[in-house]
């Protein structure tokens, strides 16, 4: 396991990375699993820790940069959120879709919108079924961390 930080509009994140040569690779920011397909691209050598250069891992052929949260043990709504069905920005970013409206109704790990950071595409879920109450944002918005997205009334 690789462990790295990183540094984002001037927020630190520490990211593991399980494995760079899987495909995809999995990468856990602040406690939340995330895969990772890389673009393919012609990269010749990756720096190691140690400032030596190792030969660049194969890539396997192109694939569109996404970046999909995968199930992970229970995630508690985090203080800075008063609702509990809110579904929150896991990273900075800029929203590309919003795939949802009030009013639809929502299935756990049901793609609600996609959001762009560092130019990966994150497939932003749903973690419980419900209702779509409301929509905080739409395509072309900027982001913050924790920011609310939209919220999703749990069924009950």
């Amino acid at each position: 396991m690789m462990k790295v930080r990183v540094v984002i509009e001037g927020t630190a994140y520490d990211v593991e990375i399980v494995d760079l040569s899987a495909r995809p690779v999995i990468a856990i920011v602040e406690g939340e699993r995330f895969e990772v397909w890389p673009e393919a691209s012609p990269i010749s050598a990756i720096g190691s820790p140690d400032g030596s250069r190792l030969p660049a891992p194969p890539v396997p052929s192109p694939a569109p940069v996404t970046a999909t949260p995968t199930p992970a043990a229970s995630t508690p709504v985090r203080s800075g959120s008063p609702e509990s069905g809110a579904v929150l920005a896991p990273i900075p970013g800029t929203i590309l879709a919003v795939k949802v409206q009030p009013g639809d109704r929502v299935t756990a790990g049901q793609e609600v919108c996609v959001l762009e950071a560092m130019k990966m595409q994150n497939s932003i879920r749903a973690k419980q079924p419900g209702i779509v109450a409301t929509v905080h944002v739409r395509a072309g918005d900027q982001v913050k961390h924790h920011q609310t997205l939209l919220v999703i009334t749990p069924d009950e």
